[in-house]
């Protein structure tokens, strides 16, 4: 199967754009510390039904680093990336898919521009958690965690795998996405109205793509915690806003890898629905 790049430009980053497959458009997002070379089964999958476009994120991939990492940077490579998008003459406006960080992407920029995309997969992210994921009894996990990452990464760098952030800098795009999330700022105690209120600003259909074991099965340690706050958000969101459709996978938050042919089918499934609606 034949795949275009074309480059854009935004914020002194240069992030390649991969297309390629047959079918409506859909614009996929990998999540923070993925690139779209881990996705690859995903990807391949999708292009049978669908032509996609990718991408990797700033510091990411075939992406260059940024001077910069923040929610609103990584957001505005998004929204320049759409933009390019946008100039390509497409014959509608494509669905937007994104896992984990993606999918907090693609929320915020649909919230901003509703009529630039048809419709949103959202793929265990972007979850309104009832309190933040990361307190002071996760940060030394975390920070080992990440910096085992960062010291891997040093194997692969120069890949399409490659990640440039440094521990301390995935941590930090990590403290503020759980802000985001929550709308709970415990350092400064502000509460706000987070993702919540981004979901509030859109009309178009939403299918959420959720993993019952997001923090992993373990039954000790904080990953019970994190499943719960987990199942608690998507409730919290699907109460409020009972017409987006939820689909649970028995799987970890790496389910973008491991149960790529679900996900390929029930993204499939919905745009099938959609299109029959229309």
């Amino acid at each position: 199967m034949t795949t275009n790049v074309f480059t854009v430009h935004h914020d002194g980053v240069t992030i390649p754009v991969s297309r390629g497959g047959e079918g409506p458009p859909l614009v996929l997002s990998p999540g923070l510390t993925s690139t779209q070379a881990e996705l690859h089964e995903l990807i391949e999958l999708l292009r049978r039904d669908f032509d996609v476009l990718t991408f990797d994120l700033r510091g990411h991939g075939l992406s260059s680093a940024g001077d910069r990492y923040s929610f609103e940077a990584l957001l505005g490579d998004f929204a320049a990336v759409m933009a390019e998008v946008g100039r390509l003459g497409l014959p509608s406006a494509p669905v937007l898919a994104g896992h984990s960080f993606g999918a907090d992407l693609i929320v915020h920029y649909a919230a901003d521009f509703p009529d630039a995309f048809s419709e949103l997969v959202v793929i265990d992210g972007a979850n309104p958690v009832p309190a933040p994921f990361i307190t002071a009894a996760d940060l030394p996990e975390l920070r080992g965690m990440w910096e085992d990452l960062a010291t891997w990464q040093q194997t692969i760098k120069g890949t399409p795998r490659q990640v440039l952030l440094t521990a301390q800098e995935i941590l930090d795009l990590n403290l503020e996405l759980d802000v985001l999330r929550s709308g709970i700022d415990l350092e400064i105690d502000v509460v706000g109205s987070g993702i919540l209120d981004q979901y509030r600003k859109i009309d178009r259909p939403i299918h959420l793509i959720m993993s019952t074991s997001m923090a992993g099965d373990s039954g000790e340690g904080r990953a019970p915690r994190h499943n719960r706050l987990w199942r608690a958000g998507i409730e919290r969101l699907t109460r409020e806003q009972p017409q987006i459709r939820t689909t649970w996978l028995d799987a970890t938050h790496a389910l973008v890898v491991t149960h790529a042919p679900d996900i390929a089918q029930i993204i499939r499934g919905a745009q099938t629905r959609a299109t029959s609606q229309t």
